[in-house]
């Protein structure tokens, strides 16, 4: 949601040349790479309330203190929002999340030394300024009204708009974090079967990664209250794609349903222009409200391509969006079990089988079940513990088969330690977090902000 825009690029001549964009996404098994993108809250280690923009500590601070480590800043006006070093990014959401968006990598090996390394380089600067970093998948304590917005026009413009399609949508700007897993596929055959896999097996990641059951300091009734967060949201733009599992299901019916997410913005001379609530195909036509008598780029398409929230987004590549952030173990655990089910055949093939089976009616139910009662939802005569298991194991098979071998000989399966431990004992990051402040953390959210911080 926060990358920089794309702005330029060749006019769009054809309808084809949208579902082309897609297509170029195709890759031979050899150039498959994953990206990991994850967010954390930033809070000041004194008051424990959230990082503003400005100040000490603030998020400028941490921007200015990140380029020491050759991170190079871009900027938007006179205001840094966001850093770039290699094919890897650090961007701002909203509310001031800081958020890694990690390069294309071979491995979940490599992946955890960048995300290790990230947050080594993070905590060196936030402990300079006062400050800490912390992954949830929402705010414990803070109210819409504590937090700080961030000086992005794109921000901007999606703030006003939010309020006129749901109800949380300015709660998902402000007071969520993910962690979500990109991956590529080989053809429009091979990404349709990720697709469903990955769309179906997207509320089993969130009752496995739930780790947001408070809301301003009480109990919010979720086990990811962030994930519950999505569902009042944005109607046009959110949500499960029933179309997906639908036969003719390809890079054309995706590029339709793009057509009809209503837009967002337009992106000119480094400013936004505020579309919300326009079509692009008004846009094709030269006749979009914002921009009269002008057609789209292809990069147009790629920046709009960005505004769309689905619990699974394709791009040029496939975006696992299901999980909470949580902690480093967990941040290295998403890629690890989305690389296992989907980069071996025998492994998508496996997980293909679990799901084929499944209805609209089930898919519909474990997306609104699983945020309330996680890991306990009951799904076809079984817990969802047990399907996890299931799932678990053939994402072990499939890293197995992978054979990626660390410098102490050890494959990725490694990484799916917190997983196999979860699906063993029911027990989801949510479940232990409410446990502990219940305990001995006697209703205080301090020790949480003091243990749980990177």
């Amino acid at each position: 949601m926060s990358a920089p825009p794309s702005g330029g690029g060749a006019p769009i001549e054809s309808r084809q040349q949208l579902i082309e964009y897609f297509a170029a996404g195709n890759k031979p098994k050899s150039q498959w790479r994953m990206g990991t993108e994850h967010e954390k809250f930033g809070f000041d280690k004194a008051t424990l309330k959230p990082l503003p923009y400005d100040g000490t500590p603030g998020i400028r601070a941490m921007l200015d203190g990140m380029t020491r480590f050759g991170w190079e800043p871009v900027t938007e006006g006179n205001n840094p929002i966001a850093l770039s070093r290699n094919k890897a990014s650090v961007t701002l959401e909203p509310g001031g999340q800081f958020e890694l968006s990690g390069a294309p990598l071979e491995t979940v090996h490599e992946t955890a030394d960048e995300i290790a390394l990230h947050l080594k380089e993070v905590k060196e600067v936030a402990g300079e300024i006062g400050a800490s970093f912390i992954g949830l998948g929402f705010a414990p304590e803070w109210k819409r009204e504590d937090m700080n917005w961030m000086p992005k026009g794109r921000y901007k413009i999606m703030r006003e708009y939010m309020p006129k399609k749901g109800k949380l949508g300015l709660d998902m700007m402000l007071r969520t974090c993910t962690v979500q897993t990109n991956l590529d596929f080989a053809s429009e055959a091979d990404m349709v079967k990720k697709f469903r896999v990955s769309l179906a097996l997207q509320p089993l990641a969130t009752a496995l990664f739930a780790n947001s059951p408070f809301k301003e300091g009480k109990l919010a009734g979720f086990k990811s209250y962030r994930s519950q967060i999505w569902t009042d949201t944005d109607p046009d733009r959110c949500g499960v794609l029933p179309f997906v599992f639908e036969d003719g299901f390809g890079f054309e019916r995706y590029a339709d349903y793009m057509l009809d997410v209503p837009m967002y913005f337009v992106y000119r001379d480094g400013k936004y222009i505020d579309a919300s609530g326009q079509s692009f195909r008004d846009f094709l036509k030269g006749k979009l409200p914002a921009r009269p008598g002008e057609k789209p780029t292809i990069n147009d398409w790629a920046d709009h391509v960005t505004t769309a929230f689905p619990e699974v987004r394709m791009k040029r590549f496939l975006e696992m969006r299901g999980a909470d952030s949580g902690s480093f173990e967990n941040l290295c655990a998403l890629p690890a079990l989305w690389v296992g089910l989907l980069y071996e055949q025998s492994s998508l093939d496996a997980a293909w089988d679990m799901v084929k089976g499944w209805t609209a009616a089930d898919h519909d139910f474990l997306r609104a079940e699983t945020p309330k009662t996680g890991l306990a939802t009951r799904f076809r005569g079984r817990s969802l513990t047990e399907w996890c298991r299931e799932m678990v194991e053939i994402a072990n098979a499939g890293l197995r088969a992978r054979k990626r071998l660390d410098a102490q000989g050890r494959d990725e399966t490694i990484y799916l330690a917190p997983l196999d431990r979860a699906v063993a004992s029911g027990l989801a990051p949510a479940d232990e977090l409410v446990a502990k402040w219940q305990g001995e953390w006697k209703g205080s959210f301090a020790p949480l902000f003091r243990e749980m911080a990177y």
